[in-house]
């Protein structure tokens, strides 16, 4: 005898579930996306990620930082970082004093894959786009407050967003349009501004951020 185990109205799953498979699904077509850029750019998802990540890390980053950004092993990382220097896209150096440690920085030709990749737009793009710009603002909020979790369960590495950076004060000013305010370029800015990698990010230390993010929760 079949008895069916489809969801009902008397019998719902959590909201944490269906929100995680939603999630499933965008990261499916992300991945889509991200293998048609990469394939045109004769390159595989975790070396044009790695070019990706270093694009705006003018000083470069260690193997294991690498690594660690994208969650991927370091055996990994090594391999996709050997095959994008062979490519030319990649250059490595010592790193500081310890000469037995690789800083690995992306080169103008890596760039310019970069850009070419980025010329196509994905479908996750285009639903992005879909949405209204105050839904494209409450998403983009709500993504940051799921990665300063996801920072403070050492899931991912401290990413360079506003809410953790030494130069952020949230909710600064009176203007409902531009509350925050950035020290860094001593200018308003507004909710849908808020950035989740940004180059002059530094980060704050840990008492700084907890106080920033309870204001910047707050508000």
């Amino acid at each position: 005898m079949y008895i069916s185990l489809m969801e009902t109205p008397k019998s719902p799953s959590t909201v944490n579930h269906r929100i995680r498979e939603g999630l499933s699904r965008i990261a499916t077509a992300m991945r889509s996306d991200d293998w048609d850029r990469a394939k045109a750019s004769g390159l595989n998802p975790t070396q044009l990620a790695i070019l990706e990540l270093l694009e705006s890390r003018q000083n470069g980053l260690g193997v294991r930082e690498i690594a660690a950004n994208l969650g991927v092993s370091q055996p990994s990382a090594t391999d996709s970082i050997a095959a994008l220097e062979r490519k030319g896209l990649l250059s490595k150096g010592s790193a500081g004093t310890d000469r037995r440690a690789v800083n690995v920085a992306i080169t103008p030709e890596g760039i310019s894959v970069i850009e070419a990749a980025r010329s196509s737009e994905g479908v996750i793009a285009q639903s992005v786009d879909a949405l209204a710009g105050h839904e494209q603002e409450d998403l983009l909020i709500t993504l940051v407050k799921m990665i300063r979790h996801l920072q403070d369960v050492d899931a991912i590495p401290i990413q360079r967003m506003c809410a953790t950076c030494r130069y952020f004060a949230p909710f600064a000013h009176s203007d409902a349009a531009k509350p925050h305010h950035c020290h860094f370029v001593d200018a308003a800015f507004g909710q849908r501004d808020i950035r989740i990698d940004c180059r002059e990010h530094e980060t704050a230390d840990p008492s700084f951020r907890a106080a920033t993010w309870d204001v910047f929760q707050q508000g």
